[in-house]
């Protein structure tokens, strides 16, 4: 799949004030997939100059926390070998070694944070640029088209005894086993039976885990015929009409699992695969346009010139098949066995009673007038906003920057509010989209131009310019637009 985005593209003169670009590219892929891979290929055969970026192999630490994708506390010490992870990466993606051949500039283990083009804030930009990132530095790249192959991310969904290890999702524990080889769990319980579930169900037992069963809200099965009736000559059995109540554990976390219709069942590691969500973080960050296509996964781009999306990043594949409606009744079905203290924000402690109640996290003091504030008094001010929510409550701040929470909470935004899906937005995205440390993102090694701005930054009387127009003529027009005593 591949959507193209149409828009205007920065255009400025460099004063010196803003972080250059250390190099530019005719073409940037964001992703190394099949689909970045591709991507990469047809623009180096068509004669471009192409940087292909990957952020596999994540570290370990990104892992733990559940960047990029819903890894659960279920990986191996072996990813903290960067060298064996980089070994497997390529192992596992020999177009990597064509695409090099074909004279692709390749970077692993460095992640796209931003992507600077339009709007306020970035016209000063001499050209529009990503921002990337190692496990040692940060910096710019300059390009004329981005091509996003970012794929898809795992929906999380909240039960009691979530938030410990051995819950995960379907497309991390995809992850570790065939790019990484470094998945600790044996048992498997799979949360849904739609392709994406049927499919995990199937690698696991061709990588020889063992699999509990499928579990199903719905009263049959709704993935293809075809993979229900290999899942059933796999010997794995589909409980329909039944969900997880809660998750029992121990010292390494999951134990065993408890339905909905009171039966117990044994197992290390808790898989949802109710649905992927296709990874948008930087098309939000730039502030381009998306759209809500439940047939292909959730909110997905819309179109900009110079910015590309293709493989799951553009949307699931159309098969008819309505992705929010389906996680609506896992949702419902969760919501109802949830009691006010089941955690939905794990990072901040964010329980369902708070986000519904949009109170503060308990590591705050709640005065009077907060324990009087509830959704519903939000609400007669206009629909309920999940960034006013995760302001208030903190929910979907913590270090893994939402790819827990954000969906459900806005999910349960929704049912709390009596509204459909569509109409609750999804918390914003923003740069940085991922969790970098402060000694990457932070340049030392400014130039004097940039030293002399810093105090437009500071609250000096210069803030109320724009730093590319101090010492020109057109500095004495700005303060002749605000009345005096802002300067004094």
């Amino acid at each position: 799949m591949e959507l193209n985005f149409t828009g205007t593209d920065v255009c400025a003169v460099s004063t010196g004030t803003r972080s250059a670009a250390e190099a530019h590219y005719d073409v940037v892929v964001i992703g190394a997939g099949p689909s970045g891979v591709a991507a990469a290929l047809e623009a180096r055969q068509g004669g471009a100059s192409v940087l292909l970026v990957d952020e596999n192999p994540v570290p370990g630490a990104a892992m733990g926390n559940d960047v990029p994708l819903y890894f659960g506390g279920r990986m191996t010490a072996a990813t903290q070998n960067s060298e064996r992870m980089l070994e497997a990466v390529f192992m596992s993606l020999p177009a990597l070694e064509q695409a090099m051949e074909a004279g692709v500039e390749l970077l692993l283990g460095t992640c796209a944070w931003g992507v600077y083009r339009n709007g306020p804030g970035v016209q000063s930009l001499p050209e529009q640029v990503v921002g990337l990132a190692d496990a040692n530095r940060s910096w710019l790249v300059g390009f004329d088209r981005i091509v996003l192959a970012t794929g898809a991310r795992d929906l999380a969904l909240a039960f009691p005894g979530w938030n410990q290890p051995g819950v995960m999702g379907a497309a991390a524990l995809q992850m570790l086993l065939t790019r990484y080889d470094a998945f600790a769990g044996r048992r498997i319980l799979i949360l849904g039976s739609h392709d994406l579930a049927l499919e995990t169900a199937l690698l696991a037992t061709e990588r020889g885990l063992e699999v509990a069963g499928l579990v199903e809200v719905r009263a049959a099965p709704q993935g293809s015929a075809v993979l229900v009736a290999q899942v059933a000559a796999a010997g794995i059995l589909i409980r329909c009409s039944a969900a997880i109540s809660s998750a029992q554990g121990g010292l390494d976390g999951v134990e065993a699992a408890t339905l909905t219709t009171g039966e117990t069942i044994a197992c290390d590691t808790i898989c949802t695969a109710v649905g992927l969500v296709p990874s948008i973080e930087l098309v939000d960050a730039m502030h381009g346009p998306r759209a809500l296509d439940p047939q292909r996964g959730g909110y997905v781009p819309r179109g900009e010139e110079a910015v590309s999306a293709v493989g799951l990043c553009a949307g699931l594949a159309d098969t008819g098949f309505d992705h929010i409606e389906y996680r609506m009744a896992w949702v419902r079905a969760l919501a109802s066995v949830c009691a006010p203290d089941t955690i939905i924000c794990q990072c901040e402690d964010v329980t369902r009673a708070d986000l519904i109640g949009v109170q503060p996290p308990n590591y705050l003091t709640r005065p009077a007038p907060m324990c009087a504030r509830s959704l519903d008094t939000l609400l007669h001010d206009g629909p309920a906003n999940p960034d006013q929510i995760k302001r208030l409550t903190r929910a979907g701040m913590g270090v893994c920057q939402g790819r827990r929470c954000r969906d459900q909470v806005a999910m349960l935004l929704a049912i709390e509010s009596g509204q459909p899906f569509g109409t609750i937005p999804l918390a914003s995205h923003r740069a940085p989209v991922r969790p970098l440390p402060m000694k990457i993102l932070a340049d030392w090694n400014e130039p004097t131009e940039m030293e002399a701005a810093w105090d437009v930054w500071f609250g000096i009387p210069t803030q109320w310019v724009p730093v590319e127009d101090i010492g020109t003529p057109f500095e004495d027009a700005h303060r002749g637009m605000l009345y005096t005593g802002m300067y004094e």
